[in-house]
C-alpha cells in the first residue's frame, strides 16, 4: 500500500525481514497441516462411485464461514451501510463498493482500478480530480471472502494472523503495532487498509485531515477522523447502538468488524452446478464440464493449486503473470526514472514484499475459482481480458509471459494527472505538464517492455508445463462455468437507496446497456 512505502513504518518493516521470514515459516507450516488435514477428512467424507468423486471437495457450510455463518442481522446491516457509503474515504467520493461492485463479479470489470478521484464506474470510470496513478493491483473479487479458512488478505498476503503474538492486534499487517485490538477476522482486519491508501480511498495530502494524517504517518489519527465523522451521523450512531449495544463508542474497529459481517453474509455464494455435483447430483455437469473436472483433478493439475470447497490452497505462487501497470515501487531497477524522471522504482515483487523470502520473488494469492468467469480481467494486475488466455498462459507460462502483447491490455484512460514534487512540509502537488504525458504513460507496459526485468518474472516461475490438447482446453472452460452461481450474476440489490450520510450511495446500479 503506497502510504507505507516511505517513511517510519517503511524503515521499521526493512528492519525486521528476518522476523517476517520466521513468521512466514511458521504460518506456512500451520497452513499446510491444516490442508493435509482437511484434504484426509475430504477423501473419507466422500463416498466414491469414481476417481474423481474421491479427490472433490465437501459442500461448503454455515459454520465454514465467520459467526457460523449467522452474523447478527444489525451488524450486518451496519456493514450493508459501510460499504457502499462514501463517507469512508477522505474526499466522501468513494466506497468500497466503487471498486467491488456485486453487479460487476464483486470488482469493477477493469484490469487496474481508477481510485479515488475518479468518477463513474466499470468500464465507464474516468477520473474526475487529478490522480497520481491507477491502482497498481487489480481489485478482487469478493466471493466467500467470510469463509474461515482465509488465513490472509489481499494478493500478496499482507494482512495475517500474528503466530509470534508480536503485536497485541493479533495479526501482522503493515500497521505493525498500531493496528488495533478488537478486530474480530483477519477479513476484518483488511478493512482497515483501503481507507489508508492514497490512490484508493484516503486522497493526498492536503486535500482533507484523512489524507494528510496518512501522509504523515500518523495513521491512528486517520482512523479516528473516520470514526469521529460517523459518529457525527444521527443515524450512523443508532445503527452502531443497534449492532454493538455493549460499547457507546464509534470506532473503526467496530466499523471493520461490521464489514466483515456484512461481506461474509452478501458475498456467500454456492449454488452451482459443481455444488449440486459434490452433493450427489451426478446429472449437475454437463458431459463436457465433467471431463473438465476430471482434467482438473487430474491431467491438467489445476487442483494442485485450486483445491478445497473454494478451490483455492490459499497459498502464494510465482507464475510469470505479465506485469502491467505502475508496479509497487519495489525492486532496484531504475531504468523508468532515468527516461522519464517519473517513479524511481516500478516493479511488483509480491509476497516477497511481505516475507523477504526469496521462493516468495513474484509469487501471488491462489485466487478462489468460484465465479471465475464473472471476475475478469484476470491475473494479480488482470493482465487477461479472456478467462481462455488466462488458462492458456497456466499450460506454459514463461513462454507466455514473453509472447505476451501488453499493448492489447485495456487500462482505462488517466484524463487528469496529476504530480508530486517536494517532501513533508514541502510537498505540494499539481497538474502534470501535459509535454511530460507521454514519460509518464511510459510505465504502464514499463517492466513488461524492459527484457531484464521481464526475465526477472520468468526466472522466479515455479509452474510447470502442461499439454492439454485442443478439445482438452474447451472441456476444461466448460467445468469453469460449472463454478458460476446465477445468483452472483447480479447483486446490486444490496445497494442500499439512501445511506446515512446522506451522500449518494456508490455504486449505482447499472444503466441498461451497461
Amino acid at each position: 500500500m503506497s502510504v507505507f512505502k516511505t517513511g517510519k513504518l517503511a524503515e521499521m518493516a526493512g528492519r525486521t525481514g528476518s522476523l517476517a521470514s520466521l513468521r512466514a515459516r511458521v504460518l506456512r507450516a500451520a497452513t499446510g497441516s491444516a490442508l493435509l488435514i482437511v484434504g484426509t477428512l475430504d477423501s473419507v467424507h466422500a463416498q466414491p462411485e469414481s476417481g474423481l468423486s474421491s479427490l472433490l471437495p465437501s459442500a461448503l457450510e454455515d459454520s465454514d464461514f465467520l459467526h457460523d455463518g449467522k452474523p447478527k442481522a444489525e451488524l450486518v446491516e451496519l456493514g450493508r451501510n459501510l460499504f457502499f457509503d462514501p463517507i469512508l474515504s477522505g474526499n466522501r467520493n468513494i466506497s468500497c463498493g466503487t471498486c467491488h461492485d456485486p453487479a460487476r463479479g464483486t470488482s469493477d470489470e477493469v484490469a487496474l482500478s481508477i481510485g479515488e478521484g475518479g468518477t463513474g464506474f466499470g468500464d465507464k470510470r474516468r477520473t474526475a480530480d487529478g490522480v497520481t496513478e491507477r491502482i497498481p493491483r487489480n481489485a478482487q473479487a469478493l466471493w466467500n471472502i467470510g469463509a474461515k479458512e482465509y488465513r490472509s488478505m489481499f494478493h500478496d498476503g499482507r494482512v495475517e494472523p500474528d503466530p509470534l503474538a508480536t503485536f497485541d492486534s493479533g495479526f501482522w499487517s503493515p500497521a505493525r503495532e498500531h493496528l488495533p485490538v478488537g478486530l474480530d477476522s483477519v477479513l476484518a482486519a483488511q478493512a482497515m487498509f483501503p481507507v489508508l491508501s492514497a490512490s484508493e480511498m484516503a486522497g493526498q495530502k492536503g486535500e482533507n485531515p484523512v489524507a494528510t494524517a496518512v501522509a504523515e504517518d500518523r495513521i491512528t489519527d486517520a482512523w479516528n477522523l473516520l470514526a469521529e465523522r460517523l459518529a457525527d451521523q444521527p443515524q450512523y450512531r443508532t445503527l452502531f447502538r443497534a449492532a454493538i449495544p455493549e460499547d457507546n463508542e464509534v470506532t473503526m474497529v467496530q466499523a471493520a468488524n461490521a464489514l466483515a459481517a456484512f461481506q461474509s453474509v452478501a458475498f456467500r455464494s454456492n449454488q452451482t452446478a459443481f455444488d449440486q455435483f459434490i452433493a450427489g447430483d451426478h446429472t449437475a455437469l454437463s458431459h463436457a464440464a465433467r471431463k473438465g473436472a476430471d482434467l482438473f483433478y487430474g491431467k491438467a493439475g489445476c487442483a494442485d493449486c485450486h483445491s478445497g470447497a473454494l478451490l483455492t490452497d490459499h497459498d502464494f505462487h510465482a507464475i510469470a503473470v505479465p506485469q502491467i501497470g505502475p508496479g509497487k515501487g519495489h525492486g532496484g531497477d531504475t531504468s523508468y526514472w532515468r527516461a522519464s524522471g517519473f517513479g524511481l522504482h516500478t516493479e511488483d515483487e509480491g509476497r516477497y514484499r511481505v516475507t523477504f523470502e526469496m521462493d516468495d520473488l513474484f509469487a501471488f494469492r491462489t485466487p478462489s475459482l468460484r465465479n471465475v468467469s464473472l471476475t475478469g480481467p484476470w491475473g494479480h494486475d488482470g493482465a487477461f481480458d479472456d478467462l481462455e488466455a488466462m488458462v492458456r498462459h497456466h499450460l506454459d507460462s514463461v513462454a507466455s509471459l514473453e509472447a505476451f502483447d501488453a499493448d492489447t491490455v485495456s487500462l482505462r484512460e488517466l484524463d487528469q494527472i496529476i504530480e508530486k514534487t517536494g517532501d513533508g512540509s514541502e510537498l505540494i502537488f499539481r497538474p502534470l505538464n501535459p509535454e511530460r504525458r507521454s514519460a509518464f504513460d511510459l510505465r504502464d507496459r514499463w517492466v513488461h517492455g524492459a527484457a531484464e526485468l521481464r526475465e526477472r518474472i520468468a526466472n522466479a516461475n515455479t509452474l510447470a508445463p502442461v499439454q492439454l490438447e485442443e478439445p482438452e482446453i474447451a472441456e476444461l472452460m466448460a467445468f469453469l462455468d460449472s463454478l458460476t452461481d446465477p445468483t452472483a450474476k447480479d447483486r446490486s440489490a444490496l445497494i442500499p437507496q439512501a445511506v446515512p450520510s446522506g451522500l449518494e450511495p456508490q455504486p449505482t446500479p447499472l444503466e441498461p446497456d451497461g
